[in-house]
C-alpha cells in the first residue's frame, strides 16, 4: 500500500434542524459575529429569521455581508475594508458553495487586511501564513463540499479571467452545521447542477491518480447515496430523507477531493469558469460524460490502467443494482446513466451557455487532466469540448 496523508476535517453537526447548534458553537468563540449569505438570502427564510432572533436573544452582534453570486477578489476585498474596524470574533457563512467560499476568504483576510489577489494560487505572489478567523459553515445547497475543504475558489471573470484558490491547512471550517431542511426549497435546477457537481467529485477522486483506501471508502459511500437521492431530490425535493443522503454526499465529496484531487472535468472547469460567467455546478454538469466516454475509451484502447476500469465498473454496478453483468457492461451503464440524467435534468450544454469552438483554444491553453486516471491529449480534450 503507498503512503497517503488526510488533511484535516471540521467539526460536524449533522441532522434536521440543527441550525439551531449555531449561536452555541459561535458563542465559543466571541459574539462579534460577521454573517455571509447569498443574495437571495437564506435571512428572509422562517430558519433565516429564527436564527436572527436567536442570536439576538444572546445578545450577538451581527454583521451581514451578501454575496451576488460566484465570489470575485474584489467581492472579499470589500468585505474587509468593511468589517476590519469591526473587528468579528469569527465569520459564518450560510449558503451555496459560492458563499462559503467567500466566507471562508473573508475570514482568512480579515486577519491580514491585504488584497486576496496577492495570495491566490497561480495568480498572487505570496504565500498566507495560515491565520485565520474562525469560521463556521453552513452548505443551503448539495454541492461543492466546501464546508470540508482548505481552499476557498475565487474568479474574475473575463479576457484575462481565472479562477483560482486561496488555500491553506488552517482554512478549513472550524465547524460545519449540515441541516438537509435548508435545502427542501432548493430549486430544481440548482439541486440538478450542485447534485452533479457533487456526483462529479464524488467520482473523480475515486479514480484519481492520488486515491488511497479512505478516500475510496468514503467516495463510494457518498455514490451510494447519489444513485438513489439525486434523481429523486432533482424530481420532488421535498424529502428530507433524500436530501440528508445528498448533504452527506456533498460533505464526503468535500474530504475526497480534499485528500485525492481531482481529474478532466475540474481541470476544465477553472479555465471555463474563468473566461465565462457561468454557474460551476453548470460547467461540470455539461462536461461530465464526454470526458468520462472520451476517457474510458482511452483507457480500454491503452489498457494503461486496469485499476481505474474496475473502479468505473465497481461505480456502474453500484448504480445499476444489477448482479451478473461483465465489467464493460457496468462500465457503459455508468455512462449511459450520466448521459441520461444530464438530459432528464435538463443540464445545458457549453454551446448553450455560449461557448463556440472558437473558444476551446483559450480553454485548453488553461486546462489540465488533473489526476486523471488517464492523460488525454489535446485533440483528445478537444473533442470532449465538442461533444459537451
Amino acid at each position: 500500500m503507498k503512503a497517503f496523508g488526510l488533511a484535516a476535517t471540521p467539526q460536524v453537526y449533522f441532522g434536521a434542524g440543527l441550525i439551531s447548534v449555531a449561536p452555541t458553537v459561535l458563542e465559543t468563540y466571541g459574539k462579534k459575529i460577521v454573517l455571509v449569505t447569498g443574495a437571495h438570502s437564506f435571512l428572509s427564510s422562517t430558519p433565516g429569521q429564527t436564527l436572527l432572533e436567536q442570536l439576538h436573544q444572546k445578545h450577538f452582534s451581527v454583521e451581514i455581508y451578501k454575496i451576488p453570486g460566484e465570489p470575485t477578489p474584489a467581492v472579499i476585498d470589500t468585505a474587509v475594508t468593511k468589517f476590519s474596524a469591526y473587528e468579528p470574533d469569527a465569520v459564518l457563512a450560510i449558503g451555496g458553495g459560492s458563499v462559503l467560499d467567500a466566507g471562508k476568504a473573508i475570514a482568512a483576510m480579515l486577519v491580514l487586511g491585504e488584497p486576496v489577489v496577492q495570495y491566490l494560487e497561480g495568480v498572487g505572489t505570496k504565500s498566507h501564513p495560515g491565520t485565520t478567523l474562525p469560521f463556521v459553515a453552513v452548505p443551503t445547497t448539495a454541492g461543492t463540499g466546501s464546508e470540508a475543504t482548505k481552499n476557498a475558489v475565487l474568479s474574475e471573470t473575463g479576457a484575462q479571467g481565472f479562477k483560482k484558490s486561496l488555500r491553506h491547512n488552517n482554512f478549513v471550517p472550524k465547524t460545519a452545521i449540515l441541516d438537509p431542511t435548508l435545502t427542501l426549497h432548493c430549486p430544481p435546477a440548482i439541486t440538478a447542477a450542485s447534485g452533479m457537481d457533487a456526483f462529479t467529485q464524488l467520482l473523480e477522486s475515486y479514480l484519481s491518480t492520488a486515491a488511497n483506501p479512505v478516500t475510496d471508502a468514503l467516495a463510494l459511500e457518498g455514490l451510494k447515496r447519489i444513485a438513489v437521492a439525486l434523481p429523486k431530490a432533482f424530481r420532488e425535493g421535498t424529502d428530507v430523507e433524500d436530501r440528508a443522503d445528498m448533504m452527506l454526499a456533498a460533505y464526503l465529496s468535500g474530504i475526497t477531493l480534499a485528500n485525492a484531487g481531482l481529474g478532466l472535468v475540474h481541470g476544465f472547469a477553472s479555465a471555463v469558469g474563468g473566461y465565462f460567467n457561468i454557474p460551476h455546478g453548470v460547467i461540470c454538469s455539461a462536461l461530465m460524460t464526454a470526458a468520462n466516454r472520451v476517457t474510458v475509451r482511452k483507457l480500454r484502447a491503452t489498457q494503461a490502467n486496469e485499476q481505474a476500469l474496475t473502479k468505473y465498473a465497481t461505480v456502474g454496478k453500484l448504480f445499476s443494482a444489477l448482479p451478473g453483468k461483465t465489467s464493460d457492461y457496468y462500465t457503459d451503464f455508468l455512462l449511459d446513466l450520466i448521459a441520461t440524467w444530464s438530459t432528464q435534468m435538463t443540464i445545458p450544454t457549453l454551446s448553450q451557455n455560449g461557448i463556440t469552438p472558437q473558444d476551446f483554444p483559450k480553454i485548453l491553453s488553461a486546462s489540465d487532466n488533473k489526476n486523471n486516471p488517464i492523460a488525454l491529449t489535446p485533440e483528445e480534450m478537444t473533442e470532449v469540448l465538442q461533444n459537451s
